[in-house]
C-alpha cells in the first residue's frame, strides 16, 4: 500500500461543464469531511475545464469523488520544498534539465507543508526525478506532509 509517507503526491484531474457554480459544486462535496484541497490548476476549453487538484487524504478524497459519480483520473506527482534563496524554482527546473527530465505540468500548493513553499510537478519520469532531487538535497513533501496535523510517526 500506498501510506501516506508514500513519495508521491497524487493528483485527480476531473472534467466538468463549463458552467457556473460547478467548481463550487465539486469543492463543497469536502465540506465538513476534514479533507481539504492543497493544490489546484484549472485549465478552461470552450465547453469544459480540467480540474487538476490536491487533497490531504488521496484516499478518503478519491471515495468522495468517486460516491459524486464524478469520473477522475489519478495521476502521481512530486512535491518539492522550494529551497531557499533568490530563484527557487530555477534551482528545482535546472535539477531536472540535468537529469534531461520533462516536466509536464507544475502549479504551487496552497498550504505550506513544514512551514515552506512548495510546487506539485508532474515529469515523465517520477522515479528519476525524485531520485535526482533526492540526490541534489531538496525536501520532498509526501501526503502526510500536508496535513495539518500531521501523527508524531511522520
Amino acid at each position: 500500500m500506498r501510506g501516506r509517507n508514500f513519495p508521491a503526491l497524487r493528483q485527480f484531474t476531473i472534467f466538468l461543464e463549463n458552467r457556473v457554480g460547478q467548481l463550487l459544486e465539486v469543492v463543497r462535496r469536502f465540506e465538513g469531511t476534514g479533507i481539504r484541497i492543497c493544490a489546484l490548476s484549472i485549465n478552461d476549453a470552450a465547453e469544459c475545464a480540467f480540474v487538476r487538484f490536491l487533497v490531504n487524504d488521496a484516499d478518503r478524497g478519491r471515495e468522495i469523488l468517486e460516491r459524486s459519480g464524478l469520473a477522475l483520473i489519478e495521476t502521481d506527482l512530486i512535491g518539492v520544498q522550494l529551497p531557499e534563496g533568490p530563484q527557487p524554482l530555477l534551482r528545482v527546473c535546472t535539477a531536472l534539465l540535468q537529469a534531461e527530465l520533462n516536466i509536464i505540468q507544475t502549479y504551487p500548493l496552497i498550504v505550506r507543508p513544514l512551514g515552506k513553499p512548495a510546487v506539485a510537478i508532474m515529469v515523465e519520469n517520477i522515479e528519476m526525478a525524485m531520485e535526482t532531487l533526492n540526490e541534489k538535497g531538496f525536501t520532498i513533501i509526501t501526503e502526510g506532509d500536508l496535513d495539518d496535523n500531521p501523527s508524531i510517526d511522520q
